[in-house]
């Protein structure tokens, strides 16, 4: 080996392009508050956008950097590439967030070499960082000691967490949380001399909120605790709630919303004080939820070698309807699912591969407002041919010949796929529901379609099959091969019948645009089930009008931000409208 090899200078170089990244993520990041206190709503959706597309922007860069810098002979001799991982842990151990700074190394060392030579010698498949880390950390979180004054803990907190806008009604607001927080917790909780509420010192923001998030604990218990901001435009802000229920704030984290913006200094910890409120939550969805989706993706994948290693559990074909797009596998005992393209679509589907990928790419960065799955696209996912049922890999060899294939006829290569949480088909939790089930599901199907319609997103094939229910009971959409901005669909009347033979006729008397939509058609073809069909008209009927849909546009194309929160505000009600 030669005694030159740049190894250092290329982790340096690396290493420089992360700073590059880091730095760009924290001014985005940063003007989240002037954003929120300037009901910048519309930017605030362009800045989370922008911050999504930041990553694969920086890598390409620093891939130039490097290929400019040095010569390919070097630069591409794979054997060497230990010494740069190897000198790259000696830059980043005095980091504090260093585990994403490996996750970095490892998507420039993926952007340069083929998939075929990814290990853990050259890369960071398995984590180095310690999971405890002596260094000195910045104090993260703020606590207080009510001492039986709730009121006037409240009132230190929210002026603790001040804006340039003053609150709206702060008395009010300081009346509203204490009695709901003595609401949601037992009477002796606010009586425990020992109570503290310890919230994270930063805010975080999404969309057109502002929230306060941490924990309220005694000696023996402890709730999570979210204190959502609002900013009424004109009026000031407004402390809008406190929920302590651990499935709400789940929801709040869920893998169905963008990402917060949030200014953390070392994000292990916080992921970790997260993870201490949030046990049910996995380490990759809560490091996704604050904008290191590509970290998320890392743990995720080490989560599931981890599992592949330690389980007997083997691939079988998701339960459900076969799509005519895409084909689903999942493992019984990993709460995800696998996507693949077809090499064939069904003759309805007027799309092709690239506007598929395009589709789903698409929703990582568009407000999915709690009603899409957030998705990771991997490419070359190699497993054992072992882990697969022999049936799930027939049929995945027969309709995506292109994507899936053997190699040395115990590897199974998946060229491409997307992941995504598990879900059960919402036509499927219908057939087993009981009557009360059935209308709660229906309405939030409803509610689902309407929300996404609030973010200018049309579903495009809104058929049961193609919608999932959560752990949390909640509806979300996960099928996007037929999507598009709501302001690029056409919603019209169908036409009165010209003559009485039009209504006998099989074929249409008005004329159909490629992107006509008519709402009227929707009940049949949603609902072969009457009684959902009439159920769901009681429910959500103004969606099979076409001036329900107008109406929205008209919204959305005069700028307007609709509101879409993420917890149940006090003055929605709490049962369905019968």
């Amino acid at each position: 080996m030669p005694q030159h090899w740049p190894a250092e200078a290329i982790a340096r170089l690396i290493l420089d392009g992360f700073d590059d990244y880091r730095e760009h993520f924290r001014r985005i990041t940063d003007g989240a508050r002037a954003r929120f206190e300037q009901a910048q709503w519309v930017e605030a959706q362009r800045a989370a956008a922008e911050r999504i597309a930041l990553y694969e922007e920086k890598v390409a860069e620093t891939r130039g950097r490097l290929r400019d810098r040095f010569d390919e002979e070097v630069l591409f001799d794979v054997q060497h590439w230990p010494l740069v991982k190897s000198a790259y842990i000696g830059l980043i151990d005095v980091r504090f967030d260093d585990e994403l700074a490996e996750t970095w190394y490892n998507s420039i060392f993926c952007s340069l070499f083929s998939h075929d030579l990814i290990s853990d010698g050259c890369m960071f498949i398995h984590t180095t960082r310690p999971s405890l880390r002596a260094q000195e950390r910045v104090a993260q979180t703020r606590s207080y000691l009510p001492r039986q004054d709730l009121a006037g803990t409240l009132e230190r907190i929210l002026q603790d967490y001040g804006f340039s806008v003053p609150y709206e009604d702060l008395p009010r607001d300081l009346e509203r949380l204490e009695a709901q927080l003595r609401a949601s917790l037992p009477d002796w909780v606010c009586k425990d001399p020992e109570l503290c509420i310890e919230l994270f010192s930063s805010v975080l923001y999404r969309n057109k909120g502002a929230y306060l998030v941490g924990r309220i604990f005694t000696r023996d218990e402890q709730w999570p605790l979210v204190i959502p901001l609002l900013h009424r435009e004109g009026q000031g802000i407004q402390a809008d709630a406190v929920i302590t229920d651990e499935a709400e704030v789940s929801i709040i984290f869920s893998f169905t919303r963008s990402y917060f913006m949030v200014d953390v200094a070392v994000p292990a910890e916080f992921i970790g004080f997260l993870k201490r409120i949030l046990p049910g939550k996995h380490i990759a969805e809560l490091y996704t939820s604050i904008g290191f989706y590509k970290h998320g993706k890392s743990e995720f994948y080490r989560a599931l070698i981890n599992h592949l290693a330690n389980t007997d559990d083997r691939f079988i074909m998701a339960p459900g309807v076969r799509g005519m797009v895409m084909s689903v596998f999942t493992l019984p005992g990993f709460n995800t699912v696998f996507k693949i393209i077809k090499d064939r679509f069904s003759p309805s589907k007027n799309v092709d591969r690239n506007t598929v990928i395009e589709k789903y790419r698409l929703v990582k960065s568009v407000d999915r407002v709690g009603r899409m799955a957030d998705t990771q696209e991997f490419a070359d996912f190699r497993f054992p041919k072992a882990k697969f049922d022999p049936d799930c890999l027939a049929e995945l060899l027969e309709v995506a010949p292109s994507t899936v294939e053997i190699e040395n006829g115990d590897t199974v290569l998946i060229r491409h796929c997307w992941t995504e949480r598990r879900m059960t088909p919402l036509n499927i939790y219908l057939e087993n529901a009981s009557e009360s089930q059935v209308r709660e599901a229906l309405y939030d199907y409803g509610l689902a379609i309407k929300q996404l319609a609030a973010a200018n997103i049309f579903p495009g094939d809104m058929l049961l099959k193609n919608f999932g229910v959560t752990r949390h009971g909640r509806v979300v959409f996960y099928d996007y091969d037929e999507i598009s901005f709501l302001t690029e669909v056409n919603f019209r009347k169908i036409p009165p019948p010209r003559y009485p033979e039009d209504e006998m006729s099989g074929e249409p008397w008005y004329s159909i645009g490629p992107n006509d939509v008519f709402p009227e058609e929707f009940p049949p073809f949603l609902f072969a089930d009457l009684h959902q069909r009439r159920l769901f008209s009681q429910l959500h009927g103004d969606l099979f009008d076409a001036d329900y849909w107008k109406g929205v546009q008209e919204k959305i194309r005069a700028g307007k931000v609709i509101d879409v929160f993420p917890y149940r505000r006090q003055e929605e009600p709490l049962a369905l409208p019968a």
